[in-house]
Parts: structure tokens; sequence; C-alpha cells
């Protein structure tokens, strides 16, 4: 479906923060993002979310926490995989489709 699955389904070192900034158009964020998967994001939240918020304008983290929210469970990774449980594969699409829509792409 869109560029940040594929990077997350196809490549076994990229991280869920990783895949939806790379699979947005930014590469740069790369290494920054590395030690954001796996709950480790800030606060605990989803590593996806939190390079959507990365990428994104401040006037729009709100929308895409709600957004966000609505479609997975929560914010926070431990609470999307055990009490949601969402798969990281539906967080990642739902983050780069909001920060994408949020960008304007």
């Amino acid at each position: 479906m869109n560029n940040a699955l594929e990077f997350f389904q196809m490549t076994p070192h990229k991280n869920c923060a990783q895949s939806v900034a790379m699979g947005c158009g930014f590469p740069e964020l790369e290494e920054e993002l590395s030690k954001c998967g796996g709950g480790r994001a800030p606060g605990g939240r989803c590593g996806a979310l939190h390079a959507a918020l990365r990428i994104t304008p401040e006037d729009k983290h709100e929308a895409i926490i709600k957004g966000f929210v609505a479609q997975t469970g929560s914010e926070l990774c431990k609470e999307i995989k055990t009490v949601c449980k969402t798969p990281c594969t539906k967080c990642v699409e739902v983050a780069a489709a909001l920060a994408e829509e949020a960008l304007g792409k």
C-alpha cells in the first residue's frame, strides 16, 4: 500500500519509526529514529506515531494523535500490542497515512 509499510515489511533492520520516516520521504531521520522502535520512543509512545509527529508540523499533531488512537486503540506501544492487539504493520500504515495527509502528499 504505502512506502512505509514496504520498508517495514521488506527491510529487516528498519523499525516502525524509521519505516514511517523513510517511507514518507525523510531518509535523513533514519539514524535518529533507530532507537525509537519497540516501545522505546519517548514516553513509551508507538515509534510509528513518534515518527509521524517528528516529520509533520506541530499544528497537525493533535489531529494525527486523535486519528492514530481511533484506528489503533492507543498511542502507547505497550497498550497497542497487549491490550488492543493491533499489529505493528497496522501502526506503520496508519501513522504514514496520517503523516502524508498532514504533509499534503
